[in-house]
C-alpha cells in the first residue's frame, strides 16, 4: 500500500492521535486537541504524552506503542529529534497517515535535511501518507477535522486550498472567515517530504465535496507528475494557482539566447498553460475566481450583456470587455423591440443596456428577463450604482431570480460600500459573485470562458518525426567522449541532416580555393562562416561575411576570416569556413530554441530574431512534447506576430514550415537528455519555406 492509497484515511479519519499533546493552553499540542474537539470530530481522539493524565476531558495515552493498531491519522508536534522515533513507532503499529507540524528539518540545513530524509524513507517503506514536516496542518470541515494549530476554522464550502506557506494559510483563513468563503479541504503542505501538489490534485480531483481547487506554490520538485495530474484534474475541475518567486534572480548563466532568457518563471507559465492550470498574481484574484467558478456555470461563448443604471460604469465595462477575449453581445432585434416596450425612450437599448438612474427593481427585473432569453447572450453582468431611487435589496432579489431561471452565468457589480453592503451579502449568499468595480468582474467572466474553451478543445495531436537517431547519436557521443560542451554549427549540421531539417546549401571549405569552388557550385551571393569546434560565437571573432558576390570576394573573405580567428583565438582548431547559400530577399528571421528546465524538462522558445529577442524579449514558451496545437499557438503568441503575417501587402511566412521545425526541435530535446540547450538562430522564413541557417547545441558533461 502506498501513501496515495491512504489519503482517504488522512482526510476522513476515524481515529486520530495527537503526539505531543499538552494540557497547557497556548501550546501547539493543546491547540491541536482543542481544534479537533471544536470542529466537531466524532471519531476517537487520542492525546499522547509521557506524563499521562487527562487533556480536555480525554484520557492521555503515555506512549505511541500503546496506541491501537491501524490508526488512521497521527498529528505530531514534538521536538525534531523525537520525530523519527515517533514515525518508527507509528509505522510499527500500521498507522495510515501522519502530519508532522514540527519545524527544524531541511529548511534549517544539512542536519535537518538528513532527519527529513529518514522520515521520508520510513513513510515510503510503510506506505504512510505524510503531510509536512514544518506545516500548519490540515482541515476537512465535512469530516469535522481540524488537525492544525490555526486559530479558528473556515466554514464548509466547495473550494479546496493547499499551500506551501503556513503563514499564508493563517492569513487566508482569517480573511476567508471575514468574506464568508468556505472550504472543502484546507491543507498546509510544508516541506512536502511525501505528499506534494500532485498528490493533492489527484485526490481532490475525485473529491465530491470539491468544485474548485486553489493552490499557492513556491516550487515543484516532481514536474512530470505535477503536469500529469494537473492536466487530468483541469479537464474535470478548475485549478487556480499562485506561483511565488517570479524573478529570474536565481537563473544560471547560459550560452544561448534561449538559455539566458528562459528562466524559472517562464517554465511555470508554460507548464500551467499546457496543463490547463489558471495562473493568477494575487490572493484577491484567486478568490474572486474561486467564487465565480464554484457558483456559476461556464459561459458557452464570449458574448457578454451588461445591464446598468449608469452610463459611466457601462462604458468602463465595455472598455474592459474590449481588452479581453469577450465581446459585447449584439442583442437580437426581438430583444431590442421587447426592451423598447417598457424602458423609457431615453434609455440605451443596445449593449450596454442603460436603464438610466431612476430605475427601480421592477425595471431591472423586466430587463433581465428579456436579456436572459436572448440566445446571443452567453453571460450577464448587472451593474448598479446607489442612486436615490434605486431599490438596492429588491434589485439584488431580481438578479438572484434571473440567475435561477436563465441557466447562464450571472454576475453583479454593486458599486459603493455602505448602502450596497446588505445587497452584496444577499447576492454572495445566493452564489452570485458581486464585485465593487467592473474590471475584476469582466476578468472573472473572461477567465471562465477561456477555461470553457480549454476543457472543450480537441485532443492534442503529436506528429511523429522521422529521423536517423544513430547518425545524431554519433555526433553527440563524440563530443561527450572529448568532453566538449559545445556542438557548433559545422558539426551540428550533421544533426540537422539526421533530423531532416531544411537548411541552406552548405559546404565546408578547408582552403580559399575550395571556398571559391563551393561558392561557384552553390551560386552567388554566398555567406562565409568560420568553422571551428572551439568557437561557438562566430561574431565575437568577426567570423562571418555575408553577401559575397564573386570569387574574389570569397577568396579575400576566407583569408580575412581565418586570419582574424587565428589571431584572436590562437588556441582554437580551425577547420576552415562554411560556404552557405545566401538567404533570398524578404525573408524574416526567427529564433527557435530550447533549454532544459530542472522541474519540467525541455522548454521551447520562439520569437523574432535580432532586437526582438535580445532587447524586447518578445518570445513565447512551451514545454516538450509539443502538440500540433502548441506549435500553432506559439508562433502566433508573440506580440510581433503581425510582422510574420505580413504588413502592407507582404506575403505571410509559411507558418506550417515554422511549426514543423518546432516539432522537430521538441523531438530532438526529448531524444537526447544530454543536450542541455539548443538554438536554431536564425531560422529564415518566407512565404514558400523555412530553413535553419545556424545552429548551436550545449551538452551536460
Amino acid at each position: 500500500m502506498t501513501a496515495k492509497d491512504n489519503l482517504h484515511a488522512f482526510f476522513y479519519p476515524d481515529t486520530v492521535a495527537v503526539i505531543g499533546a499538552s494540557a497547557t493552553p497556548g501550546k501547539v499540542g493543546h491547540t491541536i486537541v482543542t481544534n479537533m474537539l471544536e470542529a466537531g470530530f466524532t471519531g476517537r481522539l487520542l492525546p499522547v504524552n509521557p506524563k499521562g493524565g487527562e487533556i480536555e476531558g480525554l484520557p492521555v495515552t503515555s506512549s505511541v506503542a500503546d496506541l491501537p493498531r491501524g490508526l488512521d491519522l497521527a498529528v505530531i508536534s514534538v521536538p525534531p529529534k523525537f520525530v523519527v522515533g515517533a514515525i518508527e513507532e507509528l509505522a510499527a503499529i500500521g498507522t495510515r497517515s501522519a502530519i508532522v507540524i514540527t519545524a527544524g528539518f531541511k529548511e534549517v540545513g544539512k542536519e535537518g535535511y538528513d532527519l527529513e530524509q529518514r522520515i521520508k524513507a520510513l513513510c515510503e517503506s510503510s506506505g504512510m501518507a505524510l503531510l509536512g514536516p514544518n506545516c500548519l496542518g490540515m482541515m476537512n470541515g465535512a469530516a469535522g477535522v481540524n488537525a492544525s494549530f490555526a486559530a479558528g476554522r473556515p466554514d464548509p464550502g466547495s473550494i479546496a486550498f493547499f499551500s506551501q506557506s503556513g503563514a499564508l494559510c493563517v492569513a487566508i483563513l482569517d480573511w476567508a472567515r471575514g468574506a464568508n468563503i468556505g472550504f472543502s479541504k484546507f491543507v498546509s503542505l510544508g516541506n512536502k517530504a511525501v505528499l506534494d501538489e500532485a498528490d493533492m490534485l489527484e485526490y481532490l480531483n475525485r473529491d465530491e465535496d470539491t468544485k474548485v481547487i486553489l493552490g499557492y506554490i513556491e516550487n515543484v520538485e516532481h514536474g512530470d507528475s505535477f503536469l500529469r495530474q494537473a492536466r487530468r484534474t483541469s479537464l474535470n475541475k478548475p485549478v487556480i494557482m499562485i506561483k511565488a518567486g517570479t524573478t529570474a534572480a536565481g537563473a544560471k548563466a547560459a550560452s544561448s539566447h534561449t538559455g539566458a532568457i528562459a528562466g524559472s518563471d517562464q517554465s511555470y507559465t508554460a507548464a500551467f498553460h499546457q496543463s490547463g492550470v489558471i495562473r493568477v498574481g494575487d490572493v484577491a484574484t484567486l478568490f474572486n475566481l474561486a467564487q465565480a467558478f464554484s457558483s456559476q456555470p461556464l459561459p458557452k461563448g464570449p458574448n457578454l450583456a451588461v445591464v446598468t443604471n449608469s452610463g459611466g460604469p457601462g462604458i468602463l465595462t465595455a472598455d474592459a470587455a474590449d481588452r479581453s477575449r469577450l465581446t459585447m453581445a449584439e442583442l437580437s432585434p426581438k430583444t431590442v423591440q421587447k426592451l423598447q416596450e417598457f424602458l423609457p425612450s431615453y434609455a440605451a437599448f443596445y449593449n450596454p443596456v442603460d436603464i438610466v438612474g431612476d430605475a427601480d427593481a421592477k425595471r431591472y427585473r423586466q430587463t433581465l428577463d428579456v436579456i436572459g432569453e436572448d440566445p446571443m447572450v452567453h453571460a450577464i453582468l448587472v451593474l448598479l450604482t446607489p442612486t436615490a431611487s434605486v431599490e438596492i435589496e429588491k434589485t439584488a432579489e431580481a438578479v438572484i431570480r434571473t440567475a435561477q431561471r436563465c441557466g447562464k452565468p450571472v454576475f453583479a457589480c454593486f458599486m459603493g460600500k455602505t448602502r450596497v453592503a446588505g445587497a452584496r451579502k444577499m447576492l454572495m449568499d445566493a452564489g452570485i459573485p458581486c464585485y465593487a468595480f467592473p474590471e475584476p468582474a469582466v476578468h472573472s467572466i473572461e477567465t471562465m470562458y477561456q477555461y470553457y474553451l480549454w476543457k472543450n478543445r480537441p485532443e492534442p495531436q503529436y506528429a511523429e518525426v522521422e529521423r536517423d537517431l544513430d547518425a545524431a547519436r554519433e555526433v553527440i557521443d563524440a563530443h561527450l567522449r572529448r568532453k566538449q560542451p559545445e556542438i557548433v554549427e559545422f558539426e551540428a549540421q550533421q544533426v540537422l541532416k539526421a533530423y531532416g531539417l531544411p537548411t541552406p546549401r552548405t559546404v565546408l571549405a578547408r582552403s580559399s580555393d575550395e571556398a571559391v569552388a563551393a561558392a561557384e557550385e552553390i551560386g552567388y551571393p554566398v555567406v562565409l562562416k568560420i568553422a571551428s569546434p572551439d568557437i561557438s560565437h562566430k561574431s565575437d571573432v568577426g567570423g562571418v561575411k555575408v553577401n559575397l558576390l564573386n570569387a574574389g570576394e570569397v577568396m579575400d573573405g576566407f583569408k580575412e576570416i581565418t586570419a582574424r580567428a587565428q589571431r584572436m583565438r590562437h588556441d582554437a582548431y580551425l577547420a576552415g569556413c562554411l560556404v552557405q547559400e545566401m538567404a533570398p530577399a524578404g525573408v524574416k528571421e526567427v529564433i527557435i530554441g530550447f533549454k532544459r528546465d530542472e522541474q519540467f524538462g525541455p522548454m521551447l522558445m520562439f520569437g523574432l530574431g535580432g532586437i526582438y529577442v535580445e532587447i524586447m524579449k518578445d518570445i513565447a514558451f512551451r514545454l516538450a512534447p509539443l502538440s500540433r496545437q502548441d506549435a500553432f499557438e506559439i508562433v502566433r503568441e508573440i506580440k510581433s506576430y503581425m510582422l510574420l503575417k505580413g504588413l502592407k501587402g507582404e506575403m505571410p511566412v509559411n507558418f506550417r514550415a515554422l511549426e514543423d521545425i518546432l516539432m522537430v526541435m521538441s523531438r530532438l530535446a526529448l531524444d537526447f537528455p544530454e543536450v542541455s540547450e539548443a538554438e536554431f538562430n536564425p531560422v529564415l522564413a518566407n512565404d514558400e519555406r523555412a530553413m535553419v541557417a545556424d545552429v548551436r547545441m550545449s551538452l551536460s558533461l
